[in-house]
């Protein structure tokens, strides 16, 4: 994978080309250097360090690092455990997936920096299952760190700091991207969510205090404590520090992995040499879809002015999400493109609840009337009703982001599905559900 934008994150994907997995070699390029730091540190000053980052989760739902950690150090409860979500189901999102290719040693620094903050025994990476080769490498990796003392017992010599990583394969399920259904997954439950509260940081595996980061958040991890959360903030925005992998696909020249400040004006993103370079198709640039499948759409020509921030995308009713931007021209139809989100949703649902279950296959199926012209008048606020019900009433993450990109897209173009609705022979609404 080129990586054509050198920063933080991706800072030794070049330099440890021949063994992404040499701890020599990661280790003279400032790895480890966190975690030595940290052992020397008060854990309160750690936490302070992270609030003044302000990293937020790079999983998608944005939460503050810094108070999930905080939370967790004074949860009650020993043992606690460190969990990393390298499960990464979004489509158009691989920034993980090039993380632990290119650099699996910062991503198990970070989890260790977690281990010796919260005086875990154990931690747990958990990976789909089809990435096959990436457990390969986790594996080469994990045993490289344990080698070197970085893991196991008296961790740097430290009498009591012990500490390891298991690997946990997923079977490829969108759903446990969630962070409670991802624990009962490790615990060899249905990968399926549970009620909250509560919280996971005080009931999470094993009905053990659980800290539960993104890949992208624990690689972050020790550039914060090395640099100083100071150093970190300023790399980003007042309300978001610090930089941000994107997975920039679909109508653009420049099709891969960034890693941009984030601040970024948008445009640069889509039409600069340095990222995008503009449309592949020579066709004008119609809609981006931010964040993967559960995150909304926007209408290019409305984002001149946006800048690539949690604050900015948030000020035009955006998401940064899990990083994904796919970039549509305007040959592509707004219903043809949710037609396939819809899809999705549909087989991914777990079917624990009835309006995820049956809600998405109703979702999918008034799309395909308005794929096929075959839409009456009434269909329209019938599948607006739809997306307010299966929104409000589904159990978790997956079917309450289920219409976050059609409520989205009917704002935008809603002439698309107007033109998609048939009047001449309708005699009366026909009923969906």
């Amino acid at each position: 994978m080129v990586v054509r934008n050198q920063a933080v994150l991706t800072a030794r994907f070049n330099k440890l080309q021949a063994d992404p997995t040499d701890i020599d070699a990661f280790c003279q390029l400032d790895g480890y250097a966190g975690l030595k730091k940290v052992v020397e540190m008060d854990k309160t000053a750690v936490l302070d360090e992270l609030d003044r980052a302000v990293l937020l989760g790079r999983g998608g739902a944005a939460y503050p690092a810094g108070k999930k950690w905080r939370h967790l150090f004074y949860a009650k409860g020993q043992p606690k455990y460190i969990v990393c979500n390298a499960d990464e189901g979004e489509p158009g999102t691989f920034k993980d997936k090039a993380l632990i290719e290119h650099d699996p040693l910062a991503i198990i620094e970070g989890m260790t920096i977690a281990g010796y903050m919260f005086d875990s025994p154990q931690g747990y990476i958990y990976i789909r299952g089809e990435y096959r080769n990436l457990h390969r490498c986790l594996r080469k990796a994990l045993a490289q760190a344990r080698a070197a003392n970085f893991l196991g017992e008296n961790i740097l010599g430290i009498t009591g700091f012990n500490y390891d990583i298991k690997i946990i394969s997923g079977a490829g399920a969108y759903v446990c991207g969630e962070s409670s259904a991802l624990l009962n997954s490790i615990e060899g439950k249905t990968g399926r969510p549970r009620v909250k509260p509560p919280h996971l940081a005080d009931v999470g595996l094993y009905q053990q205090p659980t800290l539960v980061n993104n890949v992208e958040s624990y690689a972050n991890i020790p550039v914060i404590v090395r640099e100083g959360g100071t150093a970190f903030k300023v790399l980003g925005t007042e309300k978001g520090g610090g930089t941000k992998l994107i997975c920039l696909t679909g109508h653009v020249k420049n099709r891969g992995l960034f890693e941009v400040n984030l601040g970024t004006p948008l445009y640069d993103i889509l039409y600069s040499e340095k990222y995008g370079g503009g449309s592949s198709t020579g066709r004008p640039l119609k809609f981006i879809h931010f964040g993967g499948q559960s995150g909304p759409i926007g209408a290019v020509a409305q984002l001149k002015d946006c800048l690539y921030s949690y604050d900015g995308l948030w000020a035009n009713n955006l998401a940064i999400g899990s990083g994904a931007l796919v970039v549509m021209d305007d040959s592509v139809s707004i219903i043809d493109y949710l037609n396939s989100v819809a899809a999705f949703f549909a087989h991914e649902s777990c079917g624990k609840c009835t309006p995820c279950r049956i809600g998405t296959l109703r979702i999918l199926e008034a799309l395909e009337k308005f794929q096929k012209k075959e839409a009456v008048p009434g269909d329209l606020e019938v599948f607006e009703s739809m997306l307010t019900h299966v929104t409000q009433l589904s159990a978790c993450g997956l079917g309450q982001s289920v219409a976050t990109s059609m409520v989205s897209s009917l704002k935008l173009f809603p002439e698309e599905f107007e033109l998609a609705i048939n009047r001449q022979t309708a005699e009366q609404k026909e009923v969906l559900w």
